[in-house]
C-alpha cells in the first residue's frame, strides 16, 4: 500500500457540483454516506470492507450528490506550506527538487522561504507576502523589494483555497491531489 498510515482508513469528501474538497472522514462515514445515496464515488482505493453478509468497495474519494454552502475556511500560513503551495520552486529564477544547480542536485532543504516585503520594512508572514525561493536567490534579493533588486516574481503568492494544506504535505493518497487546490 502506497498510502501513509494515518490516512488508510479516510476518505476525501468533495462538495457536490463544484468538487471542493470539504473534509476528510471515516471509510464508516462514506460508506454511510453512499448507502445513503447521499454521495457517489469518484475515486476508489482498491481495497474492501468485509461483513458477514457483505463486500464494500472501499472509496478514497466520494463527491456529495448535491451542493452544500460551507463558509470559506482559510488556509493557516506556514513556511512548510508556502514552500508546498509553490510546488518547492523558486519564485524567482524557477529551480526546483531534482533539478542540478551548480553541479549539485537541489534538495528540498535547499529551497526557503522569502518575505517579498522584507520583514525589517514591515513585511509579515503571510500568504501574499510570502514565496519559496532558493538560497542564491533569496541571498541576491536581501533587505529589497524584487525590483530593487532587479529580480521579477514568475507568480503572485496567493493565499490557497482550502486548508488541507496537510494532504499537499504528503500524507494523504496519491489521488486525493488531483482535487486539492494548493
Amino acid at each position: 500500500m502506497t498510502e501513509t498510515q494515518p490516512y488508510h482508513n479516510r476518505v476525501l469528501l468533495l462538495n457536490g457540483s463544484t468538487w471542493e474538497p470539504l473534509a476528510v472522514i471515516s471509510v464508516m462515514r462514506a460508506i454511510n454516506l453512499l448507502l445513503a445515496n447521499k454521495a457517489v464515488v469518484v475515486e476508489e482505493s482498491g481495497r474492501f470492507l468485509r461483513t458477514v453478509r457483505d463486500k464494500f468497495s472501499v472509496p478514497s474519494v466520494i463527491a456529495l450528490r448535491t451542493y452544500i454552502n460551507v463558509p470559506r475556511r482559510q488556509a493557516h500560513w506556514s513556511r512548510k506550506g508556502v514552500l508546498v503551495r509553490d510546488n518547492f520552486t523558486c519564485v524567482y529564477c524557477g529551480v526546483t527538487v531534482g533539478q542540478v544547480r551548480g553541479g549539485k542536485v537541489v534538495s528540498k532543504n535547499d529551497l526557503t522561504i522569502d518575505h517579498i516585503v522584507p520583514k525589517s520594512r514591515g513585511g509579515r508572514d503571510a500568504w501574499t507576502n510570502t514565496a519559496c525561493a532558493c538560497a542564491v536567490c533569496n541571498h541576491r534579493k536581501g533587505d529589497r523589494l524584487p525590483h530593487e533588486a532587479g529580480m521579477k516574481l514568475a507568480w503572485e503568492p496567493k493565499t490557497p483555497r482550502t486548508s488541507y494544506l496537510v494532504i499537499a504535505l504528503g500524507t494523504g493518497p496519491a489521488a486525493w491531489k488531483r482535487y486539492i487546490e494548493v
